[in-house]
């Protein structure tokens, strides 16, 4: 036992030199951090004096609630003159007229101000003083605060808050104003507008009112508000939208003579065609002149609804 105890216990000189540097070093590691504790004093004050700043910064209190010292402190922070918002003294305003200046004693920040100043630039208003929560980005400790205070006149009507999309990180503003004298409806003649009259309606552009002009031209005329539907490229739900402004004159749509007219004449119309005007020649080629427009039912390929949709555009004289 003693033999293995002798064994397991004893050191070479190059080990028990190892041991003693290691010894040495940890030492040292001690040792160390109180030499330099006294030779930088200063880093650990300024450390506490930054978080004493903040601390001061982060509380919505107003200044006279600190000791003097506190406030010679908070003052000469570059944190304090950038990111405070602790008003000096708060007093009566109207946010309609109140300037930069004003808005900055009242403890607003700069981008803020920057916000309200575009938002009136533009015509808008507040109505009530409930309205200052909804400015984009002001805290609601303060807004409750300035609501206390706000006096405003002649603002107008009440009006519905205007919101802009902020996940992209657009402007917010507060509510605003009607800009618009109160709704008319604009009434179309279909057979009457020009394009500028159809580019007035909601959901139609320049290109689709130069469409809807030149199918009635082909047409001559619309006999039922229906047909502006045809419109090649125009959405049923654009004409859902516009059908009740829709106006119809009936008496404008101009007529065919189907006994004199040409077969180039006939075949230019929307709803004739090269083949319908192909049957109607040839029909009179071979049996005469048509007593009556009903007489087309003779013609295989106009059937009912064919006719019904050809009768208001067609005589036989």
């Amino acid at each position: 036992m003693k033999e293995w105890l002798k064994d397991y216990f004893s050191f070479t000189k190059k080990e028990r030199s190892g041991a003693l540097v290691f010894i040495v070093l940890i030492t040292a590691l001690f040792i160390a951090p109180n030499f330099f504790q006294e030779k930088y004093p200063g880093s650990a004050v300024k450390e506490l004096k930054l978080m004493s700043e903040r601390d001061l910064i982060a509380k919505p209190t107003s200044e006279d609630s600190l000791n003097e010292e506190d406030q010679n402190q908070l003052k000469s922070s570059e944190n304090y003159k950038v990111e405070s918002t602790v008003p000096d003294k708060l007093f009566k305003f109207d946010p309609n007229t109140l300037s930069a200046e004003g808005w900055r004693k009242l403890g607003v920040k700069e981008k803020i101000i920057q916000t309200i100043q575009h938002y009136i630039k533009k015509g808008g208003k507040f109505r009530k003083p409930e309205d200052i929560k909804r400015i984009y980005g002001l805290r609601p400790d303060l807004a409750d605060r300035l609501i206390l205070y706000a006096e405003i006149k002649n603002a107008g009507p009440e009006n519905t808050y205007h919101h802009n999309e902020t996940a992209s990180g657009k402007e917010n503003y507060p509510a605003r104003p009607n800009e618009h004298e109160p709704y008319k409806k604009v009434l179309v003649d279909i057979n009457m507008a020009d394009t500028s009259a159809w580019i007035a309606l909601p959901g139609i552009g320049s290109k689709l009112a130069n469409r809807i002009v030149n199918f009635r031209e082909k047409l001559g005329g619309f006999y039922s508000v229906e047909q502006v539907a045809e419109t090649f490229g125009l959405a049923d739900s654009v004409f859902l939208i516009i059908k009740s402004r829709l106006l119809l004159s009936a008496s404008l749509v101009k007529q065919i003579d189907i006994n004199k007219a040409s077969f180039d004449e006939l075949k230019i119309h929307p709803y004739i065609r090269w083949n319908i005007a192909t049957a109607i020649v040839r029909y009179r080629e071979q049996h005469g002149s048509f007593a009556t427009v009903d007489d087309l039912s003779g013609i295989n390929i106009i059937n009912e609804e064919v006719l019904k949709k050809l009768k208001p555009y067609l005589i036989a004289n």
